[in-house]
């Protein structure tokens, strides 16, 4: 009887996930199938793979009503990619007449170079603790430091006893290494901090820095000229690094394990950074669609819709599946993305302000798509007032409140909270703010620009825990990312209705602004009148 009715449960499961779905939800089962299909083989950055994923896009953006927004009237913004493979790397430390070389793998891991295919690097080596200046908080890690022409030693990862948010944008290597090129620096290297080594060990730095890195680059590049990323160092390497020099590493350990601040100084040794890279270049595309708004005051603004359309293609096999699908990440958002677009052509009232549906390339790679766009969009870049950021919403499970990363920064927030509130769900803070997911997705690239911006998740109440538990330890980054995960359809539904109605919020009402004194509306000089 029990094996009679276990059959049955089976029976009727097969066909409840084989019946029809409702237009509405079919149409997103079949964006995202399309997406996650094999043939597509994971949608690489630069792949002919993720040309098609891109055609797909514009299609869809076009038979939503959407005009092309991208380069010389086209659905297409071609964002030119410079990558770099790591071939070899070496490491030597001189103090006096002793040279100590640290151990490739153990005690450091290079970092390939993406304008130098042969780089050497010499200097002394000065630690600045965690390579912070926050001038609201009166903090300069760098006082008393003298590093011009020097290389610089910083912790890995945030500050502690930041916002969690503050904490990662200060974690973040880039913003670290304009840091220290500001002040002369030739080159930073990052070492393991306790944080970093309670969340993970070193090999997980090596296995991530012994890939190709990538960025995009332009002629008359106007950015910071950022010290050289030399390498990441390990505890064990740095117990060689400070080893004779003023500052007792061991010391310095316990201080950041204790969460104090770590004495700085120069560590009395040079150090020379070798590095062998094979660098090619490459374009891929943002593709971007625009509908118009309708307000003769308010149409020339525009509130940018986003989703990264790329994934990470094709790595080792899994249980002989080697194809990184990426249906959750972030087929789904992508999916949501055009049916929201859809909305908008259905609903009969056009948006007072104009809209921007953007499919991002690259942010698999470190939001390059999405830095790019901030930085020289297809539109006036005065004209860009929000940024909704739609990642790998985790659509397996009824939903019953919504994350939205940044959400408390802006005026964004409150009209969120309101929309929410009218679909029977909650805006729920960050449950998991040690993930620095903030620094993580493609809305911090407009953060940067200055733009109000929020990307936004299911959250974890009632069954939302276990289900994004579920998913980030078992599919994440992984073949099983694919159509076979227990999609809930209404419930992808649900998260869509939710983007159209804080789109259309932000389209027709009041312009998003900062929050009055807000550390990100202050750091990058836009307006907060809150």
């Amino acid at each position: 009887m029990k094996a009679a009715l276990l059959g049955a449960a089976a029976l009727l499961l097969v066909a409840a996930n084989d019946a029809p779905l409702p237009p509405d939800q079919a149409a997103m089962r079949a964006h995202v199938a399309f997406l996650a299909n094999d043939a597509l083989k994971g949608r690489q950055t630069g792949s002919p793979e993720l040309d098609v994923a891109a055609a797909y896009v514009a299609a869809q953006m076009e038979a939503a009503g959407l005009a092309p927004a991208g380069d010389n009237g086209t659905w297409r913004q071609m964002v030119p990619l410079v990558a770099a493979r790591p071939l070899s790397a070496t490491v030597t430390l001189a103090r006096g007449d002793k040279s100590v070389p640290l151990e490739l793998g153990s005690d450091f891991i290079g970092r390939a170079s993406l304008s130098d295919a042969e780089r050497d690097v010499t200097g002394e080596v000065v630690f600045a603790g965690y390579g912070v200046v926050d001038p609201t908080r009166g903090v300069d890690d760098y006082r008393g430091l003298d590093v011009r022409d020097r290389i610089v030693a910083v912790l890995y990862g945030g500050p502690p006893g930041l916002n969690s948010e503050v904490a990662a944008h200060y974690g973040n290597r880039d913003v670290k290494a304009d840091l220290a090129a500001q002040r002369g620096a030739k080159g930073i290297v990052f070492i393991e901090s306790a944080a970093t080594r309670a969340s993970y060990d070193f090999s997980a730095i090596v296995d991530s820095w012994s890939g190709p890195s990538m960025n995009w680059t332009r002629p008359g590049d106007t950015r910071t000229a950022a010290a050289p990323q030399l390498a990441a160092i390990s505890q064990a390497g740095a117990e060689k690094l400070f080893a004779g020099s003023r500052l007792n590493w061991s010391r310095v350990r316990a201080a950041d394990a204790a969460k104090r601040p770590v004495p700085t100084g120069a560590l009395a040794v040079t150090a020379t950074f070798s590095q062998r890279s094979e660098i090619v270049r490459l374009a891929s595309a943002n593709i971007l669609g625009r509908l118009a708004g309708s307000d003769p005051a308010l149409a020339r603004e525009h509130v940018v819709l986003t989703a990264h359309l790329d994934h990470i293609g094709v790595g080792e096999p899994v249980n002989g599946d080697a194809i990184n699908n990426g249906a959750m990440d972030n087929a789904m958002g992508i999916a949501a993305m055009l049916e929201v677009a859809k909305a908008f052509r259905d609903a009969g009232t056009p948006p007072k302000r104009s809209l921007l549906f953007v499919a991002l390339t690259a942010e698999e790679e470190g939001l390059i798509g999405s830095d790019y766009y901030a930085r020289f969009p297809t539109v006036p870049k005065g004209s860009i007032v929000a940024n909704v950021n739609l990642d790998m919403p985790i659509m397996t499970y009824k939903f019953e409140d919504i994350v939205a990363y940044g959400a408390d920064r802006s005026s964004i927030g409150p009209a969120l909270a309101r929309v929410a509130t009218a679909q029977g769900l909650r805006l729920s803070p960050d449950p998991a703010p040690e993930e620095s997911n903030f620094v993580r997705t493609d809305h911090y690239s407009f953060v940067k620009q200055g733009v109000p911006s929020v990307s936004i998740d299911a959250g974890w109440a009632g069954p939302g825990k276990a289900a994004t538990a579920e998913f980030l330890e078992n599919h994440y980054h992984q073949p099983s990312d694919d159509m076979k995960l227990p999609f809930d359809w209404a419930s992808a539904r649900r998260f869509t209705q939710l983007n159209y109605a804080l789109t259309r919020a932000l389209a027709d009402g009041p312009r998003p602004v900062w929050n009055k004194g807000d550390f990100f509306g202050t750091l990058y000089a836009q307006p907060s009148v809150q």
